[in-house]
Formats: structure tokens, sequence, C-alpha cells
């Protein structure tokens, strides 16, 4: 049997066992219960309010389960040398990294579709208390923006794996992680900025402009991902939107892991 599978269930029950993931938890459904009386507040919005509140729950505890709980169980076995052990039975450097990662990504995927039941739960009562403020409210887009939040999540995760792959400290693979996130989530807007700086009246040199651009292209577009505003006006997502961000963030994934892999092949460990 492939040694993939039992890396995976380990790694997933770890995730379930750290304190950092119940303390998230917590977090999450506290968030979702004052959603409710939060969106309240603003009877003009409420149905907008609501899910955004609900869907941004979501992304924001999932986060947190990648920085601190996903590089924790990665960093753990590297600090307490277990990873020596794993490696002594006939199991490879580039199998362990992606039966770590598939275990993860369960962790996450199982972590958005409770904090995501939790998050409908809310919209509901929320709709169900204030009928009038829904007019364009549909599930479909709430479900694809759930989607989408954990595919963004797999794929910052994979980050990780890859800065972990060659950091010598699990606070270098915390930083680079935190440093991904938030080019992926501004770089878009930061490239259409520096590309037509007439339009904000600024001047950019050439050099930073193709900076950017190579930003871009190497760091993965996080805002592709983010159809929260979407979701809380009700707006449809074209079917090629969906197919191509699909692609794009199952291809990207699939190369950083491959990179990982191939990294940590060659890393030496203390």
């Amino acid at each position: 049997m492939s040694p993939l599978w039992p890396i995976a269930l380990i790694t997933f029950k770890e995730g379930t066992r750290n304190r950092a993931f119940y303390g998230i938890s917590l977090i999450a459904l506290l968030m979702m219960g004052a959603a409710f009386f939060i969106s309240g507040m603003v009877m003009r919005d409420v149905g907008k309010v609501a899910v955004d509140m609900a869907l941004s729950t979501v992304s924001f505890s999932g986060l947190l389960l990648v920085l601190f709980v996903g590089i924790d169980l990665m960093a753990k076995d590297l600090d307490k040398r277990t990873i020596y052990m794993v490696l002594a039975r006939p199991i490879s450097r580039q199998q362990y990294i992606v039966g770590k990662f598939i275990g993860i990504s369960l962790l996450i995927v199982t972590t958005v579709c409770i904090l995501g039941l939790f998050g409908a739960i809310s919209i509901f009562l929320t709709k169900w208390a204030n009928p009038a403020y829904f007019p364009q409210f549909s599930w479909g887009p709430v479900l694809l923006a759930d989607t989408f939040i954990a595919l963004s999540l797999i794929l910052l995760s994979s980050l990780s794996f890859l800065f972990a792959s060659f950091a010598s400290t699990s606070f270098i693979t915390l930083i680079l992680t935190m440093i991904s996130y938030i080019i992926g989530q501004s770089m878009s807007t930061v490239k259409a900025l520096v590309e037509s700086p007439q339009t904000a009246g600024i001047t950019v040199p050439p050099i930073t402009v193709k900076l950017v651009q190579a930003a871009y292209y190497l760091f993965p577009n996080l805002s592709l991902f983010d159809i929260k505003t979407q979701a809380a006006h009700g707006i449809a997502i074209p079917m090629t939107y969906i197919i191509w961000t699909l692609c794009y963030g199952i291809v990207y994934i699939c190369l950083v892991i491959v990179s990982a892999a191939l990294l940590f092949k060659k890393k030496e460990f203390p």
C-alpha cells in the first residue's frame, strides 16, 4: 500500500488535536454568532453584511489554520526529530512531503466545510428574521465562494511547504507565507496601478513596473479566489471564470508541491 495515505491520515489527526485548531474554531464560531446580531444593525444591507461576514469568517479562520496549525505540523517533525523515524521506513522524502500536504489539505477542506455549514446557518437565520432584505440572494455563489476559499488556502499551504523545504526555521516559513498571502491578495491592484499610473496622477519608474509584473506572474493571484462580494450581492459567476480559476489553482498547487518535493529531497537536517 502507498505510504501517502497513512502519512496523510496521521497528519490530519495531529491537526485536529492541535490546541490552536480548537482556539481557531472557537473564534470562528463566536464570529459567526456575532454576525447574526451585527448584520441586524445595518437593516438596509443586512443580507449583504450577513453573507460577507459569514464568508470572511471562514476565510480568516482558514488563514489562521494554515499559518499556525499547518506550518506547526511540518515544523514539529523537524524540531522533535520525529522525521528521522518516518524516513527510516521505506518512505521517500517526496512521499513524505506529498503525504503531509494531503493530510493538511484534508484538514483545510474539513474545516472549511464545518465553518461553511455554520456560516450557512448564520445566513439562514438572518434571512429568516429579515426576509425582505435578501432580494437577490442565492446559495450557489455562497457555496462556490466557500469552495474557492478552500482552494486558495490549499494553495497557500502548498507555498508554506515550498518555503519549509529550504527554510532553516519555521519562523522564516511563517514570514514568507504571510508575505506571499499579502502579495497574492493585492498584486492585481498594484499591477493595474503601475501599468496605468496616469489614472492616479503618479509616475512609476520602468524598473518598478518590471518588478511588479514579475511578482505578478511569480506569486499566486489569490484575489481570483475572492468572490465574497459577488456572493453577497447575489451576482452569478460566469462558468468560464469558474473553470479557469479552478484550473489555475490546481496547476499552481501541483507545480509548487513538485518543487517542494524536489527541494526537500536535498534538504540537510540538523
